[in-house]
């Protein structure tokens, strides 16, 4: 578990810059969610889950956070591409066992 990371709203913008409208939109039709929606996760200062995702790691580190936005917790699969720009790769409702699989790890740390 983990306070977000010190994300810049520009290094965020240039993170949806690179995802490209066309990603952004198609995740929102498929999910729901919008990457500026789901990217509340990082910028709000919420604690969330942030787990690394080594079968999905061979060309870039990537990690998947769980944590709550001001519509309900929301996944996010996301990489560092260097200190400067976070790029999101897809974002989506948490499901039932995501969700309490965040919660539990909430009740851990109080």
């Amino acid at each position: 578990m983990r306070r977000g990371p010190d994300v810049s709203p520009s290094a965020f913008a240039r993170g949806l810059d690179e995802a490209g409208d066309s990603k952004n939109r198609a995740n929102q039709q498929k999910h729901g969610v919008s990457f500026e929606e789901a990217g509340e996760l990082f910028t709000s200062g919420a604690e969330y889950l942030e787990i690394f995702d080594p079968d999905h790691s061979e060309m870039e580190d990537r990690f998947i956070s769980i944590g709550p936005i001001r519509r309900g917790i929301v996944l996010v699969v996301w990489t560092e591409r260097d200190e400067d720009t976070i790029r999101l790769i897809s974002a989506r409702w948490a499901t039932q066992r995501e969700q309490a699989l965040y919660h539990q790890h909430m009740d851990e740390r109080s």
